[in-house]
């Protein structure tokens, strides 16, 4: 696959990053294969976590190609920038036809980056995690492999004021390749789960700052972030609002 565009992101994510001042925490990252196709399943915190989510490659010498909701896609701006990086254009009203592409870009030696709970978590611990990761890992025949981004939710995510400040670090964690069997996706999925949440124990136990009393940080760890319970509850009245306002937006277009 022939990349243009990518590098030079790359160099501009990297000099922007040197600008912001940002501190960069990795682990595991020789857990990416350096040939090869693979799928790379992280957690979301944030609405910048691809951004930081394919560093995780940079020392292997890869690229990332991200499966992402079709609005990037279709944004005058960023559209033709996710279709040159040869990211994934995932339509959640039928999401077969992107699941066949992450699979044959996985068989021909890509590495493609999921986020398998779909949607920011607000309780910053893990969501249930939809089985078409392992499904996509088994039928491509490829390793699986859990990783964690952490910080990034300092610096956008929802329900909190941006904050682009200098200074901050970001935490990036790999964990070890698994291989689904394939017979039975439910397990697959509850063992990736249990790998991605052990790695994110550890990647807030090792970070900088600590999580007691942060409005970031798991409850469960000691933050101050809601738990699974609540950040459903405001999961679904996002869903209510959002629902509402463009049964207004339609109303006003036919009026």
């Amino acid at each position: 696959m022939r990349d243009i565009t990518y590098p030079p992101i790359i160099l501009m994510a990297k000099a922007a990053f040197k600008v912001l001042g940002l501190k960069f925490q990795m682990s595991g990252t020789d857990n990416i294969p350096r040939q090869g196709g693979a799928i790379i399943a992280l957690n979301h915190i944030s609405y910048v976590d691809f951004v930081f989510g394919g560093l995780t490659a940079v020392p292997s010498k890869r690229l990332v190609r991200f499966m992402a909701k079709r609005e990037l896609f279709d944004h005058r701006y960023t559209g033709p920038l996710m279709r040159s990086l040869h990211h994934i254009n995932v339509d959640r009203t039928d999401g077969i036809a992107s699941y066949q592409t992450g699979v044959e870009y996985a068989r021909a030696g890509e590495i493609v980056g999921i986020f398998p709970e779909a949607t920011i978590s607000r309780s910053m611990e893990l969501k249930e995690l939809k089985t078409g990761t392992v499904r996509m890992a088994t039928e491509a025949g490829v390793p699986l492999i859990p990783a964690i981004v952490w910080g990034t939710q300092l610096m956008y995510t929802k329900d909190h004021p941006r904050d682009f400040s200098r200074g901050k670090t970001i935490a990036l964690t790999v964990g070890e390749p698994l291989y689904p069997a394939g017979n039975n996706p439910a397990g697959d999925t509850a063992q990736l789960r249990a790998a991605m949440t052990a790695l994110l124990d550890r990647t807030v136990a090792s970070y900088p700052l600590s999580p007691d009393g942060q409005w970031w940080a798991p409850a469960r760890l000691g933050g101050t972030a809601p738990t699974p319970e609540e950040a459903l509850r405001l999961d679904a009245e996002e869903k209510r609002r959002r629902a509402k306002e463009r049964a207004t937006r339609r109303a006003a277009k036919r009026g």
